[in-house]
């Protein structure tokens, strides 16, 4: 799929035909000028847009990458005569659960121990087996798995076919608005990936596009400015889903070549937007404020003209909201 690694325009074609026609995907709604709503305080003349994620059946935009997969997934986990697994801290890891159940394979879920205890309970109740295991380790579980078990990885982010399906997010955004800024929360950078491929592949050349990211758990930043995928054992974040321990390297490729640089955030800033979400109606879970929050606290460099952040996910309990709210005085 494209050209070596990267996604090109008939990939990209197809992927969308895929997660359009998919009875597990809906084309979300674009919440616009919300900064008319009270949202945000920008610039005169700056429009503010949500592409609203969290509204996807399965709480966030992983269905549309897992669909992807799946449609090109081999016969012998088609036909359930292998088991997956796969890595996630809460929301691949319930797609995925979610996708397996339906299509009667056996899925397993490594989740590092600092993910909440409620992602393990949601997944397990679907039907996947979950294992803990340390952020350091998550790969090394993976690959002993792999080894001893004969499961196949189905890999959470670093997947030309993932990222196809998280092209839709940019079609679906040029099919509405023409950009001029487009944020995207980023963990291991499959969405930030899909949405700077798919924006650049359908003529979008001036917009510029950015990764947002927790400032503790920063791997796509330290990437580019490397020159290489980086890895970061001591990746923690509030936003959990933003803080795998690596980038992905084929992410890695498709952010240098598309994007044009990481924003970060405290998390301190991202609990702030999450709750600014929150108080307007929108129940939005950290990681998926990020993006959002990069408009709310000033941090994108050339703000201007028409902007769209990707709310990316909804998957919060209202424990876990008030917790952190809690924690950070908010």
């Amino acid at each position: 799929m494209g050209s070596g690694e990267l996604l090109d325009a008939k990939a990209l074609d197809q992927a969308c035909k895929v997660v359009w026609e998919s009875p597990d995907c809906v084309r979300t709604p674009l919440l616009k000028n919300i900064e008319k709503l009270g949202f945000v305080d920008v610039p005169e003349g700056v429009q503010v847009h949500l592409k609203l994620e969290n509204m996807q059946l399965t709480g966030s935009f992983k269905s549309r990458g897992v669909a992807s997969q799946m449609a090109q997934a081999p016969e012998e986990i088609v036909s359930g005569k292998k088991q997956l697994v796969t890595i996630s801290a809460g929301n691949y890891g319930k797609t995925f659960a979610y996708f397996c159940k339906s299509r009667g394979i056996q899925g397993n879920v490594i989740m590092p121990i600092t993910a909440p205890d409620s992602r393990q309970t949601l997944i397990e109740k679907i039907g996947c087996k979950v294992l803990r295991v340390p952020t350091a380790d998550l790969m090394m579980k993976v690959n002993q798995l792999v080894k001893e078990e004969g499961m196949t990885f189905l890999h959470p982010f670093d997947d030309v076919s993932i990222i196809a399906g998280y092209g839709s997010v940019g079609a679906e955004i040029v099919d509405e608005v023409k950009p001029d800024v487009v944020l995207v929360c980023c963990g291991g950078g499959g969405l930030l990936s899909g949405v700077a491929a798919s924006i650049r592949l359908l003529g979008y050349n001036e917009c510029k596009i950015y990764g947002v990211e927790p400032e503790t758990a920063n791997t796509m930043q330290l990437s580019l400015q490397s020159g290489e995928a980086a890895s970061l054992s001591t990746a923690h974040s509030v936003a959990a889903g933003l803080a795998p321990p690596f980038a992905g390297k084929i992410c890695y490729k498709h952010a240098s070549k598309f994007a044009d640089g990481v924003i970060t955030l405290s998390d301190s800033e991202i609990a702030a937007a999450t709750k600014v979400l929150y108080q307007r109606g929108l129940l939005v879970e950290p990681s998926g404020a990020a993006a959002f929050g990069a408009v709310m606290f000033g941090k994108v460099p050339d703000l201007r003209g028409t902007v769209v952040a990707v709310v990316t996910g909804g998957n919060a309990t209202p424990s876990e909201m008030a917790e952190m709210f809690e924690q950070f005085a908010l």
